[in-house]
């Protein structure tokens, strides 16, 4: 799942001005989910169609077919790789179809024996397109809202993950573009040579560098106020600065207890924080006045070539 650099722009600017950026993350998944119903419908359609048998189970001699690519089987079957991944320890083709299958069958035995013993419940979807229609009887109905359910789920997930990561780093070189740092105190890489022992490589979002070519760790976080895992994270990367969209005031004393600089977007001009922990890190910057908009736009051109 991608994000398109638009997207990444309207969130950035949003949380530079202390705005709720999630509305745009919902409007991207109600517009992939809609688009991705509406071809479903379409194959459902094709499908029911090309079933000259009523005995054969259609929806699984269709959308577990073998030969679709491994995701769709495991979405259509009421699953998604993710999930087979953590059930198995692999998500190796074998293992998604095989997983799929065994799945799909418990789903249709169990709505099997809802029907059979709700007989006051009736349900009837029809489907429609291009002037052929075709009606699903209770048990292909909640398959084929089962699948619709899944797929909104994974994309809901994919998508969220994928924000976090798409905006992070550009995030970061914004705020320093921001505040006039010098190249040569930020870097998406770690610089010069460490002086720990190798420990477990964890990926750091970004580096501001202070004297002495010392590297200063940065998280970045685009969670909920509150969220109890925000200063576990800082925690495990041994990280210095802390960029969040919201934190509480428990979370803000915890960091504030470890020696961790952090800044909190969502509140009044609170990008401006990061001067402090400019000047905190002893990294030369420039105090910020200039009108917000046209100095991202003048960013956004520099950093999304």
């Amino acid at each position: 799942m991608t994000l398109t650099e638009s997207v990444a722009k309207n969130i950035i600017q949003k949380l530079i001005k202390g705005q709720d950026y999630r509305i745009e993350i919902v409007t991207l998944i109600n517009t992939e989910f809609l688009q991705y119903a509406i071809d479903f419908f379409k194959k459902v359609v094709d499908a029911k169609l090309r079933s000259q048998d009523i005995t054969v189970d259609w929806y699984k001699q269709e959308f577990l077919n073998p030969n679709l690519p491994a995701q769709e089987i495991a979405i259509h079957s009421g699953l998604n790789k993710k999930t087979i991944h953590n059930m198995f320890n692999s998500s190796t083709r074998e293992i998604i179809i095989d997983a799929s299958n065994e799945n799909y069958d418990t789903l249709f035995e169990a709505i099997k024996n809802l029907v059979d013993t709700r007989h006051d419940l009736e349900l009837t979807l029809t489907i429609k397109f291009k002037g052929v229609s075709v009606d699903l009887n209770i048990s292909e109905s909640l398959i084929v809202i089962n699948t619709l359910a899944v797929k909104r789920a994974e994309l809901r997930g994919s998508l969220w993950s994928t924000a976090g990561k798409r905006v992070e780093k550009p995030l970061m070189l914004t705020l320093c573009k921001l505040f006039g740092v010098n190249d040569i105190n930020y870097a998406i890489r770690f610089r010069g040579k460490s002086k720990k022992k190798p420990e477990f490589e964890r990926e750091i979002d970004f580096y501001l560098i202070g004297d002495e070519s010392r590297n200063y760790k940065c998280e970045v976080k685009l969670m909920g106020r509150g969220n109890p895992e925000s200063a576990d994270a800082v925690i495990a990367r041994d990280s210095k600065v802390f960029v969040a969209d919201k934190l509480s005031d428990t979370n803000k004393k915890q960091l504030d207890s470890l020696g961790i600089e952090w800044v909190e977007l969502r509140s009044e001009n609170g990008f401006k924080r990061f001067a402090d922990v400019l000047k905190h890190l002893n990294i030369p910057y420039q105090d910020f006045n200039n009108d917000i908009d046209s100095k991202l736009s003048e960013i956004f051109k520099e950093i999304f070539k």
